[in-house]
């Protein structure tokens, strides 16, 4: 694979980026499915897991932020033949600096917007869905603040 590729993520949680991500793998060859599971994915939320469990802190929202963008760059800079940045990106702000990274070390970008935030049945489903609890009023306000590319 010699054209590298940098995806990122958007929707609101419990969207399908996860699912879209793994179906994603599931059409790799196995070795490069593998290394992207190992090497690849960027997700802030990993952060937030302690001893296995999820544990939203917002006073650490900015920091892990920092601690996912520096290890995307890190894969990035490593030459890792795909990396995706799963984070929910409502905002271009938010995903700016993995864009420009990627694009900045030689990588193509791909943008995956997954089902429509601004749609209140979705918002309905992804409350219902997401694994970490976010409640209806909290995903129609992540909702309002969505940016069209």
């Amino acid at each position: 694979m010699s054209q590298r590729l940098a995806i990122i993520m958007r929707g609101l949680p419990g969207s399908g980026k996860s699912h879209w991500i793994e179906e994603y793998i599931g059409g790799l060859p196995l070795d490069v499915g593998f290394r992207l599971r190992r090497q690849g994915i960027f997700s802030t939320d990993r952060f937030f897991y302690q001893g296995g469990e999820y544990q939203f802190d917002a006073k650490k929202l900015s920091e892990y932020h920092q601690r996912n963008l520096t290890a995307f760059i890190q894969a990035l800079a490593s030459e890792e033949p795909i990396v995706i940045c799963d984070n929910t990106n409502l905002c271009h702000w938010e995903y700016m600096a993995y864009e420009t990274a990627a694009k900045a070390l030689g990588y193509q970008v791909r943008i995956v917007l997954v089902g429509d935030p601004l749609d209140p049945e979705h918002q309905k489903l992804c409350a219902k869905r997401n694994r970490h609890q976010v409640p209806f009023s909290q995903i129609q306000r992540m909702a309002k603040q969505f940016e069209a590319f």
